[in-house]
């Protein structure tokens, strides 16, 4: 991010010193950016908009349309679909509803590029293992830096679901773990393919969330039931304890969603109000605005290097409770 604060000082003193004088809609730049969008912008070049035009695939009140989102782009209409301004979703002009939507979105887009990273990142590193003996000779290259992150979420798996069923769940834990963390520190890139706000939706969240959830309760043993529906407690509690522990169990998913989702999107949000600090101070002279300029770069670079840290840290998080969700569902009770 810290390039992308360079560019906007660099834009800031070539713009034109009327645009300085106009208000900033700061609230539009920062949903603009963390939002879904049927277009990937990419930047602004002599007023114009730089943006790949993405596939727009629906089934609306007439049948199916395949279009690209270059013929909606401006708020024109085409074969009876229009982009709303207000949700920012296509909607029939028929009927003034949502169709069915399964464009290729950005976030789509974003979700697709980083799983067939990931997939390459994990065959590179699987290559080098079969071409080397790993008991004679160190890791190397990208095998040397995977590693230690999947040997982390290996051992995270061992202590907290045990030395007998572990191995079963390592590596969706590891998939997990690296999905989210590769995720992270794409959305914090400032340019194309990066920027998308991915796990900083809450969608993506409680889909993660959620094959935990399924994980857990699939898989768990008889002793794990047992104590949800039939706890060894005393008898005036037996009625209400099944009720705790299944709101409990429901509501795991839910602090794993929203855990990942706020701080994610906090993150974004607190970076781009930085930025647009330098072009809300600009209209107020050189000498306040070039100094809150350098406060805003400097900050924002410190926002940049904590939100690099909250990004590993919140898919350490995930990948540890889902562990540890997962080993109190594979208890046995002794």
């Amino acid at each position: 991010m810290m390039a992308a604060l360079l560019i906007s000082l660099l834009l800031m003193l070539a713009a034109p010193v009327a645009s300085a004088q106009e208000d900033v809609p700061v609230s539009e730049i920062i949903f603009e950016h963390i939002g879904d969008d049927y277009e990937w912008h990419i930047t602004e070049w002599k007023g114009r908009h730089v943006a790949i035009p993405l596939p727009v695939i629906v089934k609306s009140s007439t049948g199916w349309h395949v279009f690209s989102s270059a013929r909606i782009r401006h708020g024109e209409e085409y074969e009876g679909l229009r982009i709303d301004p207000e949700s920012g979703k296509i909607v029939d002009t028929a009927t003034g509803k949502r169709p069915l939507d399964i464009s290729i979105t950005k976030n789509v887009l974003s979700l697709m590029f980083s799983s067939l990273l990931l997939l390459v990142i994990v065959l590179l590193t699987a290559r080098w293992y079969r071409r080397h003996d790993s008991l004679e000779e160190a890791p190397t290259g990208l095998a040397a830096a995977m590693e230690p992150l999947v040997m982390m979420v290996h051992n995270m798996a061992r202590e907290n679901i045990g030395e007998e069923d572990y191995r079963r769940y390592s590596p969706y834990l590891c998939m997990a773990f690296l999905w989210i963390l590769l995720n992270n520190f794409l959305g914090i890139i400032p340019f194309f393919p990066g920027g998308a706000n991915l796990t900083g939706n809450i969608a993506i969240t409680l889909v993660l969330a959620l094959c935990t959830f399924f994980t857990v309760n699939l898989t768990g043993t008889k002793h794990y039931y047992k104590d949800i529906f039939a706890p060894d407690v005393p008898g005036f509690l037996k009625p209400i304890m099944p009720v705790i522990e299944v709101f409990s169990a429901l509501m795991k998913p839910v602090s794993l969603t929203i855990r990942l989702f706020a701080n994610m999107l906090a993150g974004h949000i607190m970076i781009l109000c930085m930025v647009c600090v330098i072009f809300i101070m600009a209209k107020y002279g050189p000498l306040l605005g070039g100094g809150m300029t350098v406060v805003s770069v400097l900050f924002g670079v410190f926002l940049d290097a904590l939100e690099c840290l909250v990004a590993f840290i919140q898919a350490y998080v995930f990948t540890m409770l889902s562990s540890i969700y997962i080993g109190l569902a594979r208890s046995h009770g002794e």
